[in-house]
């Protein structure tokens, strides 16, 4: 497991595609870089969403827990 330090948990719980990515863009726009957001979802299908969104705008997935009725990702920006 990598040490990281989270600066923001962004609870996207309950919401359907595609708000938790909206949220999550949202939200990574408005921290530094080298800041890691910790966002929350019940959402199956962010699995596939998230990292496609990191890829795609150049930010970093670097970890992803899959808990009971719960899925926690830590997305870092990178630009």
């Amino acid at each position: 497991m990598s040490e990281f330090t989270v600066a923001k948990t962004l609870d996207c719980k309950g919401l359907a595609c595609p708000m938790p990515i909206v949220k999550l863009s949202m939200e990574i726009t408005k921290m530094k870089v080298g800041d890691v957001v910790e966002m929350l979802s019940t959402d199956p299908g962010s699995l596939a969403d998230v990292p496609s969104w990191a890829k795609s705008t150049g930010n970093a997935v670097l970890e992803t827990k899959q808990e009971p009725g719960l899925i926690r990702f830590y997305v870092k920006r990178q630009k």
